[in-house]
């Protein structure tokens, strides 16, 4: 019996391992794939942004199987404007499946945890209290539960941190192509163009402004919506910034040229601070670890030898 239980344990670890990575895998916006994908296919537009592509049959396939389960975890209504769609944008998922696949994810696991601790248990045979194994089981849920909402943090960290390092080339560029006289929605579609071999999720979001733009969106509401998309302060800063400038008719060369001065000041003074907090995360390690090892090294034979001279009789 503890065989079969052993058995049971192991396939449900793999299966609910598969799924994750496998979500994972399509779900994660990778750099690497989409660059190669325009230098293979050569899926650039006119405007320089990744053309669109087809939904994956794997994860349409996952989305209809995970469908009832997401029903139990989904929200009835407000998704529109609830907070975590504003994080499926930051995350960059605006495809109509990863809400399905998401809110499944966390019912499978809320459910296939619990019951994988409980094959653990039965095949260690440990036996608990009734007590104690309703709140592991509790415990159990709850992370299956919230781990979903971890793997999104994650992701989201991710992608605005490459937001991040590469918006100064997007703030030079605007500054040249400004300067040079184009208005501001064709130099977000140039800036477009140039920047779909070094980033392309940035150059993605600016196409998306060009066709809002072209759709007939204003310009501020185009702007605005860039600022959710990415949930970054620095563009947030610049949106806010070029929405000024647009409204009151002052230079906007000038005022990227001052916010790209500011902008620099910033990411250096976030530079020294990271480098200032080294000592203290340094200070941990060096007394629980290098500390009592160097004390051993130093003062050990010295130990010893005392131990020696004062108790000759133990010391033999």
């Amino acid at each position: 019996m503890p065989a079969i239980y052993l058995f049971s344990l192991v396939v449900i670890f793999f299966a609910v391992f598969g799924i994750v990575m496998l979500l994972l895998h399509y779900l994660t916006p990778n750099v690497v794939q989409k660059r190669l994908q325009l230098y293979t296919e050569g899926a650039v537009t006119g405007t320089g942004a990744v053309s669109a592509k087809p939904t994956d049959t794997w994860v349409a396939t996952i989305a209809k199987l995970s469908s009832p389960f997401a029903k139990l975890a989904a929200p009835e209504e407000g998704w529109d404007k609830s907070a975590l769609r504003t994080r499926f944008m930051n995350a960059g998922f605006r495809g109509e499946h990863a809400p399905i696949i998401y809110f499944g994810l966390k019912t499978l696991l809320a459910i296939a945890l619990p019951i994988l601790l409980w094959l653990l248990l039965l095949a260690s045979g440990t036996s608990l209290s009734s007590e104690f194994l309703m709140l592991y089981l509790v415990l159990a849920a709850a992370a299956g539960f919230y781990f979903p909402n971890l793997v999104l943090a994650r992701i989201v960290a991710a992608r605005q941190l490459e937001i991040f390092e590469h918006f100064p080339d997007v703030m030079d560029l605007m500054t040249v192509c400004i300067e040079a006289g184009l208005a501001m929605d064709a130099a977000f579609a140039r800036i477009a163009e140039e920047m779909a071999w070094t980033t392309p999720l940035l150059s993605e979001e600016l196409h998306l402004v060009t066709l809002e733009m072209r759709a007939g969106n204003s310009k501020e509401k185009a702007l605005r919506n860039l600022a959710l998309r990415t949930g970054v302060d620095d563009v947030d800063a610049l949106v806010a910034m070029l929405i000024q400038a647009e409204r009151f008719g002052t230079s906007i060369a000038d005022s990227l040229r001052v916010h790209s001065d500011s902008l620099r000041t910033r990411r250096r003074q976030i530079a020294e601070e990271t480098a200032a907090k080294i000592a203290l995360k340094l200070l941990f390690p060096l007394i629980f670890c290098i500390f009592p090892a160097l004390l051993l090294v130093v003062l050990g034979p010295a130990m010893i030898q005392i131990y020696r001279t004062l108790l000759p009789g133990l010391g033999t």
